[in-house]
């Protein structure tokens, strides 16, 4: 298929290009413009009629990352789609084939970013664009997940992304080499000492090693739950991207492991394979089967080294007995600190009458409400700081 936006006869070349890097920076891909004078230097001396050429070029150009890959090859398909698909796609109506399957991870935001590269902004638009902006983030601080559009859903999502993420390390029993530390590096030392005849003119030390908090995050996914579900994942997506000793288990009626699936650098795609993954999204929950299965299976191998547990979860459990209480109670023994979140912590007059929130409560160290972005920003706070284990802090009040 050969691509017309890019003919030399129609000396619109440069433009089309400029105008897909500029879809691509809004899509997420960081593309400078030496990127873009070399693509057209590129573009120059290889055969433009060739699509998969012309694909090829600017894939090597613009794409630095694996994670990029993606994005790039949806945004290059819609972008040299012909004349009458491209009007098609700016005015919302699915193609044939299109409307038949789903859409990839990705999709969406980069058909916003084409739509939006059109546009030329002004001084005046972007002045404009900046007071809402900034009003519009002191409305979506205190603005409940549940009630937000989809557009404002967008916005605490890239809200999120560029959260400053907790970043508090455990002191451990090993050493290192420290110019700074307290003990003494015998060893180093005497080696040294060696090259100047045994005289010890260099003392070495060694100093502690800091290892980052592993954080273990339990997300109930039932029904009760689906209003929040994405935006958490977006979270634990962006705690599992910046750190690497994160582990994310989903449990609605049984627990499944995402932890591979949130690696994924892209978000989009890191969600769209933990759907694919879990068969009980959105239906009842067990909250003490699901807790039993990862103490059994999976406590050992993600509890060790002083880790921090997230339970999020509104604790309404289905089958509320005994063994609530004992996994609850085995978990809380097992890690350095459990905290549990739970949306329903946005009402100012919470009271504990479910038998299963009245079951869980006494395990847990903290009690945290998570319903909105500032509910999220004093999460980050908590886990920034390491606190002994078990120190009881039980937070009820509403963000």
């Amino acid at each position: 298929m050969a691509i017309n936006h890019l003919s030399p006869a129609t000396g619109q070349m440069a433009d089309n290009v400029i105008g897909f890097a500029r879809a691509l920076r809004a899509a997420g891909i960081p593309v400078g413009p030496g990127a873009v004078i070399d693509a057209l230097n590129a573009l120059g001396v290889i055969e433009i009629g060739n699509r998969a050429d012309v694909f090829t070029t600017l894939e090597a150009i613009f794409v630095k990352r694996h994670e990029h890959a993606l994005i790039f090859a949806q945004a290059f398909d819609l972008f040299f789609r012909a004349a009458e698909e491209w009007k098609h796609m700016l005015d919302s109506v699915p193609l044939p084939d299109q409307a038949r399957k789903k859409p990839p991870p990705a999709s969406r935001r980069v058909q916003e970013a084409l739509s939006q590269s059109q546009i030329i902004e002004t001084p005046q638009a972007q002045e404009q664009e900046l007071r809402l902006s900034v009003s519009d983030r002191e409305v979506l601080q205190k603005k409940d997940f549940a009630q937000m559009s989809a557009a404002e859903i967008a916005a605490v999502t890239r809200a999120i992304a560029k959260m400053k993420l907790p970043q508090a390390e455990l002191r451990t029993r090993r050493y290192q080499p420290d110019a700074r530390g307290l003990r003494l590096d015998m060893r180093r030392t005497l080696r040294a000492s060696l090259r100047t005849g045994g005289d010890i003119v260099d003392i070495r030390r060694l100093g502690r090693i800091d290892k980052p908090a592993p954080i273990v995050a339990l997300l109930d996914i039932s029904g009760s739950m689906s209003e929040y579900t994405r935006l958490f994942l977006h979270f634990l997506h962006a705690i599992t991207d910046a750190r690497k000793r994160v582990s994310v288990f989903l449990f609605g009626t049984r627990l499944t492991n995402v932890t591979r699936s949130l690696r994924a650098r892209d978000p989009d795609e890191a969600l769209a394979s933990c759907s694919s993954s879990v068969e009980d999204w959105a239906g009842g929950t067990r909250i003490a089967t699901s807790l039993h299965t990862f103490n059994k299976l999976w406590g050992r191998r993600v509890l060790g080294q002083g880790a921090i547990v997230l339970l999020i979860s509104d604790g309404l459990e289905r089958e509320a007995d005994a063994r609530l209480a004992f996994e609850m109670d085995r978990l809380h023994r097992s890690c350095r600190r459990l905290i549990w979140l739970n949306p329903l912590l946005r009402y100012g007059g919470f009271e504990a009458k479910a038998q299963g929130i009245k079951m869980m409560l006494p395990h847990v160290d903290e009690f945290r409400p998570v319903h909105n972005l500032s509910s999220i920003e004093g999460l980050i706070a908590a886990l920034s700081s390491v606190p002994a284990p078990h120190h009881r802090n039980l937070i009820r009040s509403a963000a």
